[in-house]
């Protein structure tokens, strides 16, 4: 295939229903980069307010396993953002957040979570919900990333966005061990 040629499916479909079309807002991306840096912008707002709230999930955590895997993960997502900066500037763009709506949506949901548990084990298996939400949109989310980041020919920021996502994979999978193995069953009885 010729570079000029692109590939079937990326044929634009055309849907006579008027009511799925979406217009979009001034300044809408028009290109994949910036989707990209757009997309970038949205995790950077969503991981600082994540350094934010994790700690009061610590608060409320009784499963000491469970208060320590969320405080270690609070200074791997402090480290997250710093690697996020080191992308903006890979860039040559300000590091600068506009607010996830996703994320904001997550965290409210988790701070609903403690208000309408007790504390202890079912609060515990409470927190390890609201968090498993959090970890599977990050975890969609930078999956995403690195692939507009290979696409573009980002490659440094991509390596650097492919260590986070690895390090969101390894935290679902340390909540989940911790669910199945500990937290659920005390929260059953």
């Amino acid at each position: 295939m010729k570079n000029s040629e692109k590939p079937n499916d990326t044929k634009t479909v055309n849907n006579n229903s008027k009511e799925a079309i979406v217009q979009p807002v001034n300044g809408a991306a028009k290109e994949l980069k910036e989707l990209f840096i757009d997309s970038l912008k949205d995790i950077y707002w969503a991981e600082n307010a994540l350094v934010g709230a994790l700690p009061k999930m610590v608060a409320n955590a009784t499963s000491a396993n469970l208060a320590t895997a969320i405080k270690e993960h609070h200074a791997v997502t402090k480290n997250q953002v710093g690697r996020l900066e080191k992308v903006f500037d890979l860039l040559g763009e300000k590091a600068e957040g506009k607010k996830c709506e996703a994320m904001a949506g997550l965290l409210k949901e988790g701070d609903t979570i403690l208000e309408e548990t007790e504390p202890g084990a079912v609060r515990d298996a409470g927190i390890i919900a609201a968090s498993q939400k959090i970890e599977h949109y990050e975890i969609a989310t930078y999956g995403t990333l690195v692939a507009f980041a290979k696409t573009l020919g980002e490659n440094d920021a991509a390596k650097l966005l492919t260590q986070t996502l690895a390090e969101e994979k390894e935290a679902d999978c340390l909540l989940n061990d911790i669910a199945l193995n500990a937290v659920n069953i005390v929260a059953a009885e």
